[in-house]
């Protein structure tokens, strides 16, 4: 249960004297609030002896067997990797449970008998209580691979063999208050290793981390050695401003972590992929003259470098070697399937070094890019869904080193206006019994996916984009639900992880409770052309300016949300533009037509005099993954031409839609709503949540597409084209009693707001 682990937790802060860590304060970034001298009084992370003879619920006790000594379990130890997505596939987290296994010894010779659950009590069996950042003090070796001339390459981890069991989660998509309760659940599914930008509450709870930086992180933003992303675009969404407070707090994430016992593999990008808009790399980068991503073209080099700067001095004194939980960090992410400049996965690999990295370093890639992606003196993983015997030779032809699956995919993303996917339990046991009987490290991607809040969902892109649905933990088909529950998989795989495990499992902490509450009927409204005078300050141009180079934000352009372009003509005609994503065009107040990559053409058959042509063009989310990245800006690409000639003297509203708008909007005079109306337009009503608020899924069956809005915090995306048909909303948005709900509804009013206490899948 969550509170016997704080009770246990605090009685391991108990001792009295501490060692510093190092003779010396190591670097750290601006602003870090002298997190650094906080590692003195983490007694996991100081170098001193073993507390086992101090504390009787870390088991001593050993036996040889095969004259291998080995430990008995009595405090589990987990690992987990962060993403530097932040994205978090973002910072996106996985958590490893090194599962130790003296010599490797053929123990598993059925599978069905691991997927049955009947395996017999083997010689030996997983123990790796004393390889958790709690336990291990005297540090020699990190986490190294060993190749022997005779028999299989293997893990060890100050000189112990082990295997990876991780799984992911993304910080950046789970709220803050409910990272205890998701990685609590993933150590009691036998995990050991975080792959999320949980790196702090991993090491906490007994994880070993691995982060994966980026720069893209993919997000999609794992077990046994975690790998976590860290999106840059959430941490630097101005240039040169950085934001790494309140969730997306990555050094508090590491230091629970390290609490919690967890190690962590980090994935800092700049790349990370996660399903998030546009991998995770700032939409800054598009603007004119625009960079080469993903490369080292200087301009591209220049903004890494920067970025780097601030956030790897945030985690360097956290590695491994100087006492903290970080084992391993991931360069880059699947860059075999890019792979345009055969110098730039170096340059990362340069950059990590010299500013101080001294843990392993790990790429990552699909099973068919895995050649493209190696570098030499890396380890080189895969990504795959299935058990694949040629991915393995592949790997083995690349390097004679052990596997390690960076990410299990047990599930996949959904798309708007597609079908829902789901990954089906027997096959993710029969795969994840191969890995354990073939000795592979395997990372489960995801192991809970989280919610794509606001507008940071990615999209993909073949014929046509197909923008990623709010949802990516219930449509991820994750172990955990996007709420936190448990799932078939779930106890699927404790079963199976706990038949080899040398005692039991961890209690599984109790579920989130949910309600459902009274339905909101929105009482009052205000179109959206009532709201332009409470927007910023309208920036005037000669031609429509895409959103990446709209002259606001500090010059660092517009990221999210909608663009409002206005320009008078004075004639009936053909309007003609190219628009990306979805555009709605009005005549002063009536919607004439739409606009997106497929329709370029609106004819406008009637013009009183001269009218306002309004078009109000949104960002559905940049491509994530793709060469097309490159050429991801959002409004109008090119000239609107009406009747073959270039309109000209645009007025550009910005609607970002931030927490300062909807302050402005308290003053704005609302009026009571009507019982239909058809074009853009907010909507207010109040959700009374009681004294004690709960978890809930709001329902907008009759309203048509746009966005919620609770106490001014975008919950996200809803659109009746589905699969998604409800929206996750975390008790920690509401305070007691009265809520704020407001919707920006882009097309026809609804009647009101449903809230339910479980989901509609599809």
């Amino acid at each position: 249960m969550p509170g016997t682990t704080h009770r246990a937790v605090d009685a391991r802060r108990g001792g009295k004297g501490v060692q510093s860590l190092t003779s010396s304060t190591p670097p750290r970034a601006a602003g870090s609030r002298d997190r650094v001298r906080a590692w003195a009084r983490i007694p996991s992370l100081v170098p001193a002896q073993s507390r086992a003879a101090a504390d009787p619920r870390i088991g001593a006790r050993t036996q040889r067997i095969d004259g291998t000594e080995l430990f008995s379990l009595a405090a589990m130890g987990s690992v987990g990797l962060l993403s530097s997505c932040l994205s978090w596939k973002s910072i996106v987290g996985i958590f490893f449970l090194p599962f130790i296994l003296p010599g490797f010894a053929p123990r598993f010779k059925q599978k069905e008998k691991l997927i049955s659950g009947s395996l017999s009590m083997p010689q030996s069996r997983i123990h790796w209580s004393h390889l958790t950042p709690d336990n291990l003090r005297n540090r020699s070796q990190g986490l190294q691979t060993e190749s022997p001339t005779n028999g299989r390459p293997y893990f060890t981890l100050n000189g112990h063999k082990f295997l990876i069991f991780g799984g992911s989660i993304h910080y950046f998509r789970v709220p803050r208050e409910y990272w205890r309760d998701r990685l609590l659940k993933m150590k009691a599914c036998g995990f050991n290793t975080l792959t999320t930008a949980f790196i702090l509450l991993a090491a906490e709870l007994g994880l070993w981390v691995i982060l994966r930086p980026g720069p893209y992180v993919c997000s999609e933003i794992d077990l046994g050695g975690l790998p976590s992303y860290v999106p840059w675009n959430l941490h630097e969404p101005e240039r040169g401003k950085f934001d790494f407070s309140g969730n997306l707090d990555l050094e508090a994430f590491i230091l629970l972590a390290a609490e919690l016992g967890l190690w962590v593999i980090l994935r800092p990008g700049p790349y990370v992929c996660s399903e998030i808009d546009l991998g995770g790399l700032p939409s800054w980068l598009l603007q004119d003259p625009p960079v080469q991503l993903r490369t080292t073209h200087e301009g591209f080099v220049k903004a890494v470098d920067k970025y780097f700067n601030q956030l790897i001095p945030r985690v360097l004194p956290l590695q491994y070697s100087l006492g903290g939980p970080i084992i391993a960090l991931q360069v880059e992410n699947e860059y075999g399937s890019y792979g345009l400049d055969k110098l730039y996965m170096p340059y990362l690999c340069q950059a990590l070094l010299k500013r101080g990295i001294r843990e392993l370093l790990l790429t990552s890639d699909h099973h068919e890019h895995v050649l493209e992606g190696y570098v030499k003196g890396v380890l080189a993983t895969v990504n795959l869904k299935a058990f694949q015997e040629d991915a393995f030779k592949q790997l083995f032809e690349v390097q004679n080193k052990p596997i390690l699956v960076m990410e299990f995919w047990v599930g996949w993303y959904d798309s708007w206006g597609g079908i829902h996917h789901v990954g089906f339990t027997k096959e993710i046991e029969t795969t994840v019994a191969e890995f354990i009987k073939n000795e592979i490290s395997f990372n489960i991607y995801m192991f809970h996916g989280g919610t794509n809040f606001g507008f940071m969902n990615g999209a993909s892109i073949f014929h046509k984009h197909l923008f990623v649905v709010t949802s990516y933990g219930k449509y991820y088909d994750g172990l955990l639900t996007e709420a936190g529950d448990y799932t078939e998989k779930y106890f699927s795989l404790r079963k199976l992880i706990g038949s080899i495990s040398a005692g039991p499992l961890p209690s599984l902490p109790n579920l989130i409770p949910k309600t459902m509450y009274p339905s909101v009927r929105p009482s009052l409204y205000l179109r959206l052309w009532d709201t332009l005078q409470y927007l910023d300050k309208p920036v005037q141009s000669n031609t429509p300016l895409t959103m990446e180079n709209l002259p606001i934000n500090n010059g660092s352009g517009q990221a999210f949300g909608f663009v409002l372009y206005e320009t008078p003509i004075c004639s009936k005609g053909s309007l003609h533009a190219h628009a990306y994503d979805m555009a709605q065009v009005f005549l002063n107040e009536t919607m004439i037509g739409i606009l997106n990559e497929d329709f370029q053409n609106v004819y406008i058959s009637k013009v009183e005099n001269c009218q306002l042509l309004r078009i109000l063009v949104e960002n559905q989310g940049r491509v994530n993954f793709s060469w097309k990245m490159q050429d991801e800006r959002k409004g109008f690409l090119g000239p609107i031409f009406f009747n073959n000639v270039s309109l000209e003297g645009f007025t550009i509203y910005s609607l970002e839609m931030k927490m300062s708008f909807f302050n402005r909007l308290r003053s704005a005079p609302w009026r009571p709503a009507p019982e239909s109306y058809w074009g853009p337009a907010f909507y207010q009503g109040t959700l009374k949540a009681g004294a004690f608020p709960k978890d809930t899924f709001l329902s907008l069956e009759n309203w048509t597409y746009g966005f919620v809005f609770i106490n001014g915090r975008n919950l996200g995306r809803y659109w009746n084209i589905g699969p998604q048909k409800t929206l996750y909303l975390p008790a920690t948005w509401l305070k007691p009693g009265d809520n704020e709900i407001i919707l920006f509804e882009r097309k026809r009013k609804g009647t009101d707001i449903q809230s339910r206490d479980t989901p509609l899948l599809f």
